[in-house]
């Protein structure tokens, strides 16, 4: 078995919103605003683990990492690596 087999699908990680939903959070934030937010809640999700959370959003470890290097130079909050992500 293949650890890419092994990973959840994204719909298993993201809570069930319908469309009406998602959008009122969505109005008022930029793009870069709601892609950081995905990005964040993913990592969170992902318990830091940015192999597997690269892979839910669809990006390469590094762009996921150049990102997050990004935001803390901003000054936001990154879920740190957990010891569960690492077992």
């Amino acid at each position: 078995m293949s650890y890419a087999s092994t990973l959840p699908s994204p719909e298993a990680l993201l809570p069930s919103l319908a469309p009406n939903e998602v959008v009122p959070l969505l109005i008022g934030a930029t793009v870069g605003e709601v892609e950081r937010e995905l990005v964040l809640q993913t990592l969170a999700r992902c318990d830091g683990n940015r192999t597997r959370a690269a892979r839910v959003l669809g990006l390469s470890v590094r762009t996921l990492r150049n990102k997050i290097r990004e935001y803390s130079a901003d000054g936001v909050e990154v879920p740190p690596h957990s010891e569960r992500a690492a077992a």
